[in-house]
């Protein structure tokens, strides 16, 4: 009589040590450890970077570890750290300007003072880019770098992960000749995202993702390690839920 084959049943997994748990729990320990620190350690010394800017500027009497001191009579010898103060400081300061700006006042003050810089050789040259800058990144009216998308780049076949910027426009849109309209998107660089290419698509070719701003550039941060989860919303009858952009 014939016996029916079972298979071999699995070896038994191997038994931790106890190196090996408490190296599992030392790195699980710094993931966990490590973002909460780093984003504590950047944002102390960005504060501390501005109060070292602000706070000399304010009569020493008016220090907050000097008002502390006079306040609850302590010796003053004695070091307080109080840090913050310079940041709310240029908060205000550059709430009033802000507002001062928008006046009638603010604006004759501000032309005035653009045209004696722009008679300035060399300052005229750094103010102006500063300035470009300055109203590209914290321009109100186009908000720019708020989608994540896809094209075909070096190659076709080959797609690489890009974020929409604006559409081309003045020259660049002029000189292609195309009637299509142009769209332009800033490809990263791995793992540093600060760095990379901008190139101009047709709109239609380029692919929009559902993926915030955020995950894209951990995906590209991690060089593809850290995948964000699916956004997508299946669409029925559509075997990719990906669409091009709407102009």
């Amino acid at each position: 009589m014939n016996t029916p084959f079972t298979p071999p049943s699995p070896p038994p997994a191997p038994r931790r040590t106890v190196f090996g748990r408490l190296r599992a729990a030392f790195l699980t320990g710094l993931v966990v450890i490590a973002p909460v620190g780093l984003t504590i350690w950047l944002i102390w010394s960005v504060v501390g970077w501005i109060d070292g800017i602000v706070l000399p500027m304010v009569p020493v009497a008016y220090h907050p570890d000097r008002l502390i001191q006079t306040y609850f009579g302590l010796d003053p010898s004695s070091q307080i750290n109080v840090r913050g103060i310079g940041v709310i400081i240029f908060l205000l300061f550059t709430i009033i300007v802000g507002w001062l700006a928008k006046g009638i006042i603010g604006r004759s003050f501000i032309r005035f003072a653009e045209g004696l810089v722009q008679r300035t050789p060399v300052v005229r040259t750094i103010y102006s880019g500063i300035k470009q800058i300055s109203e590209t990144i914290f321009a109100q009216g186009e908000r720019s770098f708020e989608t994540a998308c896809m094209v075909e780049y070096p190659r076709p076949g080959a797609w690489a992960l890009g974020f929409i910027s604006i559409a081309a426009k003045g020259e660049v849109a002029r000189h292609v000749g195309l009637e299509k309209e142009l769209v332009g998107v800033f490809i990263p660089t791995t793992p540093n995202p600060t760095s990379g290419f901008l190139l101009f698509f047709p709109r239609e070719d380029v692919i929009e993702l559902n993926m915030t701003v955020e995950d894209a550039a951990k995906l590209v941060i991690s060089a593809g390690l850290v995948y964000p989860p699916d956004r997508t919303v299946p669409v029925e009858g559509s075997a990719n839920p990906a669409t091009p952009i709407k102009p």
